[in-house]
C-alpha cells in the first residue's frame, strides 16, 4: 500500500485561493506546512505582517482555514511564537505562527513530539531575528509494514543568508538530537520542510549519520522556490529519507504556485 507525505511552506497562506484548491485535490495521507498562522482570538480573515523588511499579507486563521478542508484529517499545530499582526484599519490582533501537521484519520498517530530547533516559545512579540523555530515529529503505527517516523521543520532566517553560521550548527544539533532520541534505529524516516540552508551545509553530513539521504540533490533538483520568488538563490526546501522508505514518486512541482516555494511530494511505501 503506497502511502502520501506533502510538505510546503505555505507562506502564512498569501496565494490563499491556489491553495484552497490544491489542499484537498493533492490528497495527502500527511500534510506537512510552514509558516502557519493561527488566531488566538476571532479576528478578521486577512491581517498583515509588518517589519522593516516585510509587509506581507497573512491569513490569520491558516491553522483553521486548512483543517476545515480536511475534514477526514487530523491538525496539530505547533507554535513558535505569538506577537501581532494588523488589520486595514491598523487595528492589532494576537497572532501565532509556527508550523502544523495534518493526518489522515485512518492512520494511527501513535506519537507525537513537538518541540524546537532553535530557540524557544516566544511570547512577548515577534522580536529580532531569528525567531524561533519548531520541529514535529510523529510515528505511525499499525500499518503492514509495521511503522516509520516522519519530521518536518521550519529552519531559522539569519539576515545574513542561508550559508553555515554558528546558529545553525546549533539547529543541526538539536535536529539530531531530537530525531536521535526518538526514531528507532533503522525505522522509516522521513524528514522534509524549510531548512532555509544551501545544499552544500554540513547538515547534511550530519543528517547521513541517521541513515537519512536528501531527495533533492539526489534527483537533480536545483529550483525549490516558484516565479514569487525574486531572488536567485533557489534552494530552501529537502526532504530526506531512509534506505526503509520505498519511494514510488517523488515530485517538486512548479504549478500551481501556492507559495514563494514549491510542495514537495512523496507517494511511498515500506520495504518489507
Amino acid at each position: 500500500m503506497a502511502y502520501r507525505f506533502v510538505s510546503l511552506n505555505a507562506w502564512g497562506g498569501r496565494e490563499w485561493d491556489s491553495l484552497r484548491a490544491w489542499v484537498p485535490d493533492i490528497d495527502a495521507d500527511i500534510l506537512c506546512l510552514q509558516e502557519v498562522i493561527r488566531a488566538p482570538d476571532p479576528s478578521p480573515e486577512w491581517l498583515t505582517y509588518n517589519d522593516p523588511n516585510r509587509i506581507l499579507p497573512q491569513r490569520a486563521d491558516l491553522f483553521v482555514d486548512v483543517s476545515a478542508l480536511l475534514p477526514g484529517h487530523i491538525g496539530y499545530f505547533a507554535p513558535a511564537a505569538r506577537g501581532t499582526l494588523t488589520d486595514n484599519t491598523g487595528q492589532e490582533h494576537a497572532s501565532e505562527h509556527g508550523i502544523a501537521v495534518w493526518v489522515r484519520r485512518s492512520l494511527a498517530l501513535s506519537h507525537l513530539r513537538q518541540d524546537f530547533v532553535w530557540g524557544s516559545y516566544r511570547s512577548g512579540g515577534w522580536g529580532e531575528e531569528p525567531v524561533p523555530r519548531a520541529i514535529q515529529i510523529g510515528r505511525i503505527s499499525g500499518l503492514p509494514g509495521g511503522s516509520f517516523c516522519f519530521a518536518h521543520f521550519h529552519g531559522l532566517r539569519d539576515p545574513s543568508g542561508k550559508g553555515d553560521i554558528p546558529s545553525r550548527r546549533v539547529q543541526t544539533d538539536n535536529v539530531l538530537r531530537l530525531l536521535g532520541g526518538f526514531a528507532v534505529l533503522k525505522e522509516p524516516l522521513i524528514l522534509a520542510g524549510d531548512f532555509n540552508v544551501l545544499p552544500d551545509n554540513p547538515m547534511f553530513t550530519d543528517l547521513a549519520t541517521l541513515g537519512i539521504r536528501d531527495q533533492i540533490t539526489a534527483n537533480g533538483i536545483s529550483d525549490t522556490r516558484t516565479t514569487l520568488y525574486s531572488k536567485p538563490q533557489r534552494f530552501a526546501d529537502y526532504l530526506l529519507t531512509n534506505q526503509t522508505i520505498d519511494i514510488h514518486r517523488f515530485e517538486v512541482p512548479a504549478q500551481p504556485e501556492l507559495s514563494d516555494h514549491r510542495p514537495l511530494i512523496l507517494d511511498f511505501d515500506l520495504q518489507v
